[in-house]
């Protein structure tokens, strides 16, 4: 009988000891993930407890493909279907508000089919609404999943309807939604504002840690802005979440953005958009998959884990875009894999890809072409000149993040006054 017992005990002791090894491969550091009961996002937050903030008003709407609740009901949908809400006009971001136009592709004004409401673009040619635009507008709503880099245009897209609000006296409510790289972790150069472009439109890092909502509070009082901004803000999210510690179904934020793995890898492998390599646009691992037809991928991916990085392995990879750089051609070059999302640094391991190619390659790789001025698109990107040219010069990565922390720890001491979580 006592033997039974203790083989009964055995048993369970392990089959609880394999039940945490799985939880934390699966999720990073073994805890449970917040159940929808728990977690409301900030449009959930407006139509259930703070709909008075919009009722009574006629409400222009930007959103995109993201733009919707726990159950994956569109906010277009939801505001339209709602008798106590005057959806009168839309607004799309880059990509467009179904998300069916490629990068830099531009989209025109159009009637949308499913509710019969105006759209209007907020890329190309109009990147600030206009007052036409906002002539039947009492309110802005703007409701689109970032991936908390500081190059993806979405939040640029935020800050100029902000302005737009103060300069046409409306008011403006952002509906906060998680940064997939969770909130914690701030990395990389504070951008120069003389490099700013609409992939870096204020001094922050490349990767901030700070939810839209709280973006928006910073860009309206740090750089003068001033509208009449409210900010829903989301029950129940953590700073320590990554997307998938929560139960929310990842929609991708624009077609080159698939997956939470690309969300990971992108503050860092983005960088190579800067270059003459493909970034794995055209493929179906875009930013995951890096290369060119002149790169040996065995030497590649025998450097990269040489350098004994956190979180990430390397693989050589090859593969053939069918659209961007190389479309059509047989290119090679290594498979990004993030092996512990806590550990990775994506800053850092994308400055190591670029600096091991350049090293590599030195008569074939090449930044970007400067423009009249002088800048790169790669400079427009890591938010600086200076980095160009120290990899031009061979300095190690590590001497360049000695250069940027200073910058980056007086950005974090502006953070701490408009983090909300």
């Amino acid at each position: 009988m006592k033997k039974s017992i203790i083989t009964f005990l055995t048993i369970v002791l392990v089959l609880s000891s394999l039940t945490a090894v799985f939880a934390d491969r699966g999720n990073g550091n073994g805890k449970e993930k917040v159940s929808p009961n728990e977690l409301k996002l900030g449009v959930e937050v407006l139509l259930d407890e703070q709909k008075d903030l919009i009722e009574g008003k006629r409400v222009g709407l930007i959103t995109n493909p993201t733009g919707v609740d726990q159950e994956l009901n569109s906010i277009v949908d939801r505001l339209h279907n709602d008798p106590d809400v005057d959806l009168t006009a839309l607004y799309g971001p880059e990509h467009g508000v179904r998300g069916d136009a490629q990068a830099g592709e531009y989209v025109e004004y159009y009637i949308d089919e499913t509710t019969g409401l105006p759209v209007y673009s907020l890329y190309g040619q109009t990147r600030k609404p206009t007052p036409e635009m906002l002539e039947d507008v009492d309110v802005l709503l703007f409701d689109i999943q970032d991936v908390g880099t500081r190059f993806y245009t979405y939040i640029y897209t935020m800050a100029y309807a902000m302005e737009a609000a103060q300069e046409n006296d409306i008011e403006i409510i952002v509906l906060d939604r998680p940064n997939p790289l969770g909130g914690h972790k701030v990395e990389g150069p504070v951008l120069d504002p003389d490099y700013a472009s609409f992939v870096g439109n204020y001094p922050i890092p490349l990767r901030h840690g700070m939810t839209v909502g709280e973006l928006a509070k910073l860009f309206n009082n740090e750089f003068d802005i001033g509208a009449d901004l409210t900010v829903v803000e989301m029950n129940g999210w953590k700073r320590n979440m990554y997307y998938d510690d929560t139960d929310l179904e990842f929609v991708l934020p624009s077609p080159n953005m698939p997956t939470l793995d690309t969300a990971l890898v992108y503050p860092g492998a983005a960088l190579i958009e800067g270059t003459n390599l493909s970034e794995g646009r055209g493929t179906s691992k875009p930013f995951e998959l890096l290369g060119a037809p002149f790169v040996n991928s065995t030497e590649l991916a025998a450097a990269l884990n040489e350098i004994d990085l956190p979180g990430v392995i390397f693989r050589a990879a090859s593969f053939t875009p069918s659209f961007s750089k190389h479309a059509g051609t047989l290119s090679n070059g290594v498979q990004i894999h993030v092996t512990n999302k806590k550990s990775y640094k994506p800053v850092e391991t994308g400055l190591h890809i670029v600096k091991t190619l350049h090293d590599m390659y030195p008569e074939d790789f090449e930044f970007r072409a400067e423009n009249s001025a002088g800048v790169s698109f790669f400079d427009n990107l890591i938010g600086n000149g200076w980095i160009r040219e120290a990899i031009e010069n061979g300095e190690a990565v590590e001497d360049m993040e000695k250069q940027w922390k200073d910058g980056l720890k007086d950005f974090q001491k502006v953070r701490k006054d408009y983090l909300v979580y």
